[in-house]
């Protein structure tokens, strides 16, 4: 049994994968955790989620809700999230990070931290996303420079951070393959005369709209022709399985900073 801490347990994802925990053979939640002042402090964490009463309420001491786990999910913000990853690394606990948002620097003490510790980092839990990223990669191997790259993504309008996570990580892997510096030739907006695409730009668009829980669409685009791969999620429970899968796998690794990637074997 892999006994589970959920952070940001009153959040749309932190409520979602708590029902995940509640509903999978193998895990445990022992513990749920929201930040001092939190609506949500003293509820009962299955109440919350929509489902029965489990007897966990929700709390808001990080050490003590964490010594009662093998690992940790983290949805949350990402000063929140640097700090959990933190006290994982502490308690030597394994965590699994959802958040987006994080700066170099943020990237930079996680990794550290994951020296002495487990930590799976992925901006996007959904195995389709998962596949999505192998097959740009392949894609933009075989199209290479004679194909245009466009990203588009869409969220609800409520996601504070732009472009979205999975988008940067679309972006990277196909640089990646296509042997660019995304800091160089990404363009995450167009206005007015703008001159002539060049050729080895990465567009990333963004839109914020209404409930919009996560489309993303990658545009190949040659003369003559096009290919658009796209993953569009219906449910933020896609996500949640994710997270608990991965939570699953890492708690059996060694030390190290991993990605989903990883946990479903597509490297």
């Amino acid at each position: 049994m892999v006994n589970i801490t959920v952070t940001g347990a009153g959040g749309r994802m932190g409520k979602t994968i708590i029902a995940e925990c509640i509903e999978t053979n193998g895990v445990s939640l022992v513990s749920a955790l929201e930040h001092e002042g939190n609506a949500s402090l003293g509820k009962d964490a299955g109440i919350i989620s929509g489902l029965d009463k489990i007897g966990v309420k929700i709390v808001d001491s990080a050490t003590n809700a964490f010594k009662k786990s093998d690992v940790i999910i983290d949805f949350s913000a990402p000063e929140a999230s640097v700090r959990n990853v933190e006290l994982a690394g502490e308690l030597g606990k394994a965590i699994v990070v959802g958040t987006t948002g994080f700066s170099v620097h943020h990237r930079d003490i996680i990794k550290e931290v994951s020296e002495n510790t487990r930590v799976v980092l992925a901006p996007n839990m959904s195995v389709g996303v998962n596949v999505l990223l192998k097959l740009v990669s392949e894609a933009a191997k075989v199209l290479g420079d004679s194909y245009d790259l466009e990203i588009f993504e869409a969220h609800h309008r409520h996601k504070a951070d732009a472009p979205s996570g999975t988008a940067l990580r679309i972006a990277e892997v196909a640089a990646h393959a296509l042997d660019r510096d995304l800091e160089k030739v990404a363009v995450y907006e167009r206005k007015g005369i703008i001159g002539e695409r060049g050729d080895k730009e990465i567009g990333v668009q963004t839109i914020r709209a209404g409930d919009i829980v996560g489309d993303h669409t990658v545009l190949f685009a040659g003369t003559g022709e096009r290919i658009e791969l796209i993953h569009r999620a219906h449910s933020r429970s896609t996500f949640a399985s994710g997270a608990v899968r991965a939570a699953r796998w890492v708690v059996q690794k060694a030390s190290g900073l991993y990605d989903m990637q990883d946990v479903l074997g597509l490297k």
